[in-house]
């Protein structure tokens, strides 16, 4: 019995979606020359709202990326979304100079997002999502404020469970205000 889900988790872990982000070069100069070393930055996602992120260095591009992997794999999250294809709410994350804004989009809208954040949403499953980084465009830290953007993502039921409500009420609440409003 203890062959089932190790059979599963292989199957579970062909199924995922990866994304080389970067690589980067590094020389070290010595006595006869320059050594030269790799970090490769990925993203990891199944596609179903599962995604992490990994960095990996080594002598060679083929070794630093599968560690880069398999630290993805390890670091992965779960994010909540909206009917599986966009996030529920606005959410704004940062890492260091890295600052980005998400929005939840309307079906048809695709991604709109620039470089590493689009492989994000791609290995995540999302379909339709406006964001923009504001600040720098250094892949990492981009990566991790979007990272620190999702972890703050949260969907009605999981409010409605935090407030102890039913998830209808969170949502109709919020409808009355919006008729109020107008």
């Amino acid at each position: 019995m203890a062959r089932g889900p190790r059979e599963d988790r292989g199957r579970e872990e062909s199924e995922l979606i990866e994304k080389l982000v970067g690589i980067n070069r590094v020389a070290k100069v010595v006595k006869g020359g320059r050594r030269f070393g790799f970090a490769a930055l990925m993203i990891v996602g199944d596609g179903r709202g599962r995604v992490g992120f990994g960095h990996g260095k080594a002598r060679e591009v083929p070794e630093a990326i599968r560690k880069a992997t398999e630290a993805a794999k390890r670091g992965m999250v779960r994010v909540p979304l909206r009917e599986g294809r966009t996030l529920h709410h606005d959410i704004h994350g940062h890492y260091g100079a890295g600052r980005v804004v998400m929005r939840s989009a309307e079906p048809g809208t695709g991604i709109i997002a620039g470089g590493p954040m689009r492989a994000i949403f791609e290995a995540l499953g999302v379909q339709d999502v406006v964001a923009k980084s504001v600040g720098t465009a250094n892949p990492h830290n981009m990566i991790r404020a979007t990272f620190d953007a999702l972890s703050r993502s949260v969907s009605p039921r999981m409010v409605a469970q935090r407030r102890g409500k039913k998830v209808s009420d969170v949502l109709t609440v919020r409808r009355e205000g919006d008729e109020d409003a107008a």
